[in-house]
């Protein structure tokens, strides 16, 4: 009897690889027998986390240096890649404080062009290569925060809602092009981002739990849009739907 030789394994590419959510997804793919090359700036925290997920899971993980701010060097990190993954997940994201970006313009540079214009550009560039292959899948983790400005931090949100845009027209052009894109929003997350911050319980997810839903959507459900806790669409329906005579007199 000649075996039929089984199919190698999937390629995940994960930007943003050493925060709390990028470790959570790292495990789910690692988990559903994924190979997975971490990206990310922290070498140490690279290091760290690819010993965690061989010891854990017995994949094939590597890691590439990546700083999301040097898109000069967009070209040579793919082209640097051992082949074309077929998911690129990116979690990078910089809350950054308020009260600074508004009274330093490289503080809301570097939060601006942290969350949107790195890693928009960046996605962009596999797009290319995506739509060429024929098939493939971009995820961008976003924020509920991008959906109405808010006095407490409306740069971070204008930052979040470009990259929520992007997405939405990558998704549209590439429709019928073998090539899923998918935009997370996770709401609240009990992080080291997050540490010390009062967030209600109800409204605020764990990061594995955001990793396993970031799977179960790209990779199982093929969703376009998802809110890791759905009653998050219930409330930024109610929060888009304020009159804005009413809703600048609010402390959000």
């Amino acid at each position: 009897m000649i075996e039929t030789p089984s199919a190698p394994p999937k390629l995940m590419l994960l930007l943003g690889a050493t925060s709390d959510i990028g470790h959570a997804t790292a495990r789910a793919y690692a988990q559903a027998g994924w190979d997975v090359i971490l990206a990310a700036r922290d070498g140490a925290g690279l290091v760290r986390n690819v010993a965690d997920l061989t010891a854990r899971h017995g994949r094939v993980v590597e890691m590439r240096s990546l700083d999301i701010m040097e898109t000069d060097g967009f070209a040579d990190f793919l082209n640097g890649l051992p082949h074309l993954p077929d998911t690129v997940v990116s979690v990078v994201g910089l809350l950054g404080d308020q009260a600074r970006s508004e009274a330093d313009p490289a503080e809301a540079t570097l939060v601006m062009r942290t969350n949107f214009e790195g890693p928009a550009l960046l996605l962009g560039l596999f797009a290319e290569r995506f739509a060429a292959r024929g098939h493939g899948t971009l995820v961008g983790v976003s924020s509920v925060a991008g959906e109405r400005g808010r006095a407490s931090n409306y740069v971070y949100g204008a930052a979040k809602a470009g990259f929520t845009a992007f997405l939405s027209g990558l998704r549209n052009r590439l429709a019928g092009k073998g090539v899923h894109v998918l935009t997370v929003k996770p709401g609240f997350v009990r992080t080291r981002m997050t540490a010390g911050m009062p967030l209600p319980k109800p409204l605020t997810a764990e990061a594995g739990e955001v990793g396993a839903a970031i799977f179960r959507a790209a990779e199982v459900a093929r969703r376009d849009v998802v809110y890791v806790r759905p009653v998050w669409g219930l409330v930024m329906l109610m929060i888009r739907t304020i009159p804005e005579r009413v809703f600048k007199r609010m402390k959000l």
